[in-house]
């Protein structure tokens, strides 16, 4: 047969019901191409509305002349501060205040391991914004395959026939999530995002000494070891649980790789302040430079945000809030959270609960939440499934079409809304 002869499929058929179906079965036959493809989808809708953010919404005060174009947009911001610390490095010592000598901030309140692969890059002759920027769009196609993957993990999760379809759809919606724009800009989000979902199925897979890498690295790069190590411990419980019940020595041939992993989780999380505390001589500088930040955790957890939905909007602020959290919360652990595996539900609980407890209320939060990639799961099974969380309903495409058209929409939003700079009115991406 020649390839004049082969059977094609025509615009009516693609547009018919078998046809939809047809071309999703050919998605899930090649998963990562076609996830690919809707990653380059979507990063090409952050870019057009970053221009857009740049071409209408940018005031000339905070580039510092009278026509923004897209290049001011990846220099705003933290990218400024990555910025400094490829070009400079860190300072020392420690910038302070001249006439109270308290620690201001400065980019010791930033991770390195991003400057650093950023560092790497530009050995190629790259200059920074176009380093930062490659960089990112390879982590942020690394990361989007490794969402699949860990959803797609059947491991210590409900049975689901469904399973494929849904962590497909899911990785695809984490695509067009409104912060995914950070993932252009010089930002860790995306390094983020390939380190802990790595971490998380490395852990699945029971392959603990690559995970300990993983984790170590995640230590320079991001403040995450807490809710991180509360999904290696639940991982743990459960194989605990399973050797027992199966009649073999518990951990066995993975003790000394559990220890390891374990001990890395603990280091990940001082990592970073320990190195600042030790460059700098001062052994708390980097909660000092945090503090300067407006990051206050001392004053205990969650107290900050519960202090600002009470003077924003009295007692109703606090009742939304709580209610927010509480149905998020019913979601993760009930019948749209049970087919997700046990390590990923922990990370879904522990790390917005963590930003909750310990960052203070900011615009950033739209982004930070961007690493809650289990979010875009139980999206995922709110759109496609029933209300008992066991089929899948039919008209799920329809469903899913209109939740990435509303994604969109929040891509525009927080472009234009967040993204711009203007010195007298602060609200970070």
């Amino acid at each position: 047969m020649t390839v004049a002869d082969r059977p094609r499929t025509t615009v009516r058929e693609l547009l018919s019901s078998d046809g939809r179906h047809t071309v999703f079965q050919r998605c899930l036959h090649r998963p990562v191409r076609s996830l690919l493809v809707i990653y380059a989808i979507s990063r090409l809708i952050a870019l057009l509305a970053i221009w857009v953010a740049a071409r209408y919404y940018q005031n000339p005060a905070g580039v510092g002349h009278l026509e923004p174009g897209l290049a001011d947009m990846f220099l705003l911001w933290d990218s400024d501060w990555y910025h400094q610390i490829v070009t400079d490095g860190y300072p020392i010592p420690l910038p302070a205040n001249p006439r109270t000598g308290d620690i201001t901030y400065s980019s010791w309140a930033f991770f390195p391991l991003f400057p650093g692969l950023v560092r790497l890059v530009m050995l190629t002759g790259l200059d920074f914004t176009a380093s930062a920027v490659l960089l990112n769009v390879l982590l942020g196609a690394g990361a989007t395959i490794l969402v699949w993957k860990v959803l797609s993990h059947p491991g210590h999760a409900a049975s689901q026939p469904a399973r494929d379809r849904l962590a497909f759809v899911a990785a695809a919606l984490w695509c067009f999530y409104p912060a995914t724009g950070v993932m252009l800009l010089p930002y860790t989000e995306a390094l983020a995002a390939l380190l802990i979902t790595g971490a998380l199925l490395l852990l699945m897979r029971q392959q603990y000494l690559w995970a300990t890498v993983v984790v170590l690295l995640i230590g320079f790069s991001r403040g995450v070891a807490a809710p991180l190590g509360l999904a290696v411990l639940a991982h743990l419980a459960v194989r605990w649980r399973d050797d027992r019940a199966a009649g073999v020595p518990v951990f066995a041939h993975d003790r000394a790789k559990i220890a390891a992993l374990v001990l890395a989780t603990g280091i990940s999380g001082v990592a970073w302040p320990l190195t600042v505390g030790y460059l700098s001589g001062l052994p708390d500088a980097f909660f000092q430079v945090q503090a300067a930040w407006g990051q206050r955790p001392d004053e205990g957890p969650f107290v900050l945000w519960f202090n600002w939905a009470f003077t924003e909007r009295g007692w109703m602020g606090v009742i939304v809030m709580v209610g927010l959290v509480a149905t998020y919360l019913a979601l993760v652990l009930g019948r749209h959270g049970r087919w997700i595996p046990l390590e990923v539900r922990m990370w879904a609980v522990a790390y917005p609960l963590y930003l909750f407890a310990v960052v203070r209320p900011i615009t950033s939060m739209w982004r930070f939440l961007l690493l809650d990639v289990p979010l875009a799961a139980l999206v995922a099974s709110v759109t496609m499934r029933t209300s008992t969380g066991q089929q899948v309903v039919r008209h799920w495409r329809r469903r899913a079409v209109v939740v990435v058209l509303v994604c969109i929409g929040g891509i525009f939003a927080w472009s234009c809304g967040l993204l711009p700079y203007v010195p007298w009115h602060v609200t970070p991406p």
